[in-house]
């Protein structure tokens, strides 16, 4: 079917699928979650099972890297295909496809027997993953009309929540009781009912002629993405020469340049700069990049400081760190009140000032600090933290034209990514300058990198400023 393309705002709601079946409500964001789960599952679950996994091919830990690097490269790249193959081959299409391939991979990443075999099957997962997320997010809205856009970025981003902090949990008691190899399988499952759900009742939208694919822009883009990601698991992981990974930077910028000009002399690039051009869009993407950039290094610092700093086992901080993503999902009823009485402009500017106050807070535990207080701050945290990432996701997508939301999706797709990594291999890398010649950093050195993790977060507070005071009114009818 061709998808219909309404004005800005002018669609009825007996337009959309989910205002005439009400149980569509519930099963199209529950056909994205499991995409989302799996995806986010296999962000994180495999850190806590390198060494299990290592030692079972033969290879060492910091070989072993690949795997996860290769994952990461490969979705990063291959995110701005997503919109013009959901135009062109239609979203359920796309989407089920996706799903499969990811159900697949992960089984034969089970079944891997040498490094080549494991670092393989994650590009190759990576890739199917850079469909099924992107594609998911454009299901979702376009199913909801404007006014319960905030329902479906609800279901939407409880994964990219629970993810981060549910994965090295999950990973740690499936490593410890079972084998490294049920890491993947447990995704077998899930990608099942995706697939079967999706067939059933996610519609094949797309758009009737879509435009030529931009293969020039592609490899441009993707050269530049694949260059930023590069250097910035190198700036993490500390794996290439200080030279060598500055080059890797220097030529990322170029690249980009170079894209940029390409894309301002084409019609329809593969990924559309031009759509920074609406104000709520840049301001949601970019200064939200920017927040997400600090809020995200917390699921990564925070288990490695009550591990390496406090002397807790995997399973202990795992238990601790998991209300993150409880807090998170606690706070999704009230946010919707919240933003019919503040707006997204004055709820983005508070909670980013709170984001940053719980981050900074996390400097001040101690080994002799009671658990309980850690408990309690980890929900704070993750309760400002759904709350910020609820808000700019269903920001970005509020006032944008339907004609023009598969480039959407695409463009914030990748801007999360990169912010995403960025967060946690800046905060790596603030911990290995703060350690200096120590094998391991300090609490002392922990402290240090969470006060300047949560001065990222508080500067994105004046950037949200630039949002009109009635932006995003559709959503909150404000």
């Amino acid at each position: 079917m061709s998808f219909h393309q309404p004005p800005p705002g002018a669609a009825p709601d007996d337009d959309y699928p989910t205002m005439r079946s009400r149980k569509l409500r519930l099963i199209l964001p529950l056909t994205v979650a499991f995409a989302f789960m799996m995806e986010q599952l296999d962000s994180t679950i495999i850190t806590t099972a390198i060494p299990d996994i290592a030692r079972s091919l033969g290879t060492t830990p910091l070989q072993m890297n690949l795997a996860i690097t290769g994952y990461i490269l490969s979705l990063a790249v291959f995110i701005p295909l997503s919109g013009w193959f959901a135009d062109r081959f239609g979203a359920r299409h796309v989407f089920a496809a996706a799903l499969a391939m990811f159900t697949v991979t992960s089984g034969l990443c089970g079944q891997s027997q040498t490094l080549l075999h494991m670092v393989a099957m994650r590009m190759l997962q990576g890739f199917s993953g850079a469909m099924m997320t992107p594609v998911g997010r454009l299901i979702l809205l376009r199913a909801f009309p404007r006014s319960q856009l905030l329902t479906a970025m609800t279901y939407m981003s409880i994964p990219v929540v629970i993810g981060p902090t549910a994965g090295p949990l999950v990973g740690g008691l499936i490593t410890t009781y079972a084998s490294w190899r049920w890491l993947f399988y447990v995704n077998i499952p899930l990608g099942l009912i995706g697939i079967v759900l999706a067939l059933r009742y996610v519609e094949n939208t797309r758009l009737a002629t879509p435009p030529p694919f931009d293969v020039v822009g592609f490899i441009i883009c993707g050269s530049a993405l694949a260059a930023a990601q590069l250097a910035i698991e190198a700036v993490g992981h500390a794996v290439l020469p200080g030279l060598a990974t500055l080059a890797l930077f220097v030529a990322a910028a170029l690249l980009f340049a170079l894209y940029a000009r390409h894309a301002r002399r084409r019609p329809n690039p593969v990924i559309d700069l031009a759509l920074f051009a609406n104000r709520t869009f840049r301001v949601s993407t970019l200064v939200g990049g920017l927040c997400r950039t600090g809020a995200n290094a917390v699921p990564f610092m925070l288990p490695l400081m009550l591990q390496v700093g406090f002397g807790l086992s995997p399973i202990q901080s795992g238990s601790l760190t998991f209300i993150i993503s409880l807090g998170a999902l606690a706070v999704r009823p009230a946010t919707k009140s919240v933003l019919s009485a503040w707006g997204f402009r004055r709820l983005l500017i508070i909670n980013a000032i709170v984001t940053a106050a719980v981050i900074a807070a996390f400097a001040l535990l101690q080994r002799t600090t009671p658990h309980i207080v850690v408990f309690a701050l980890a929900a704070v945290f993750g309760i400002a933290r759904g709350t910020q990432f609820l808000a700019t996701n269903t920001l970005t997508f509020s006032e944008m034209p339907a004609a023009l939301l598969s480039r959407a999706t695409s463009l914030a797709g990748v801007i999360q990514q990169l912010t995403i990594s960025f967060g946690v291999a800046a905060s790596a890398a603030l911990l290995s300058l703060a350690a200096g010649s120590r094998a391991l950093p300090s609490v002392a050195d922990f402290h240090l990198v969470f006060v300047l993790v949560a001065l990222v977060t508080l500067a994105s507070a004046p950037g949200f400023l630039l949002l009109q005071r009635g932006a995003g009114a559709q959503v909150t009818g404000r």
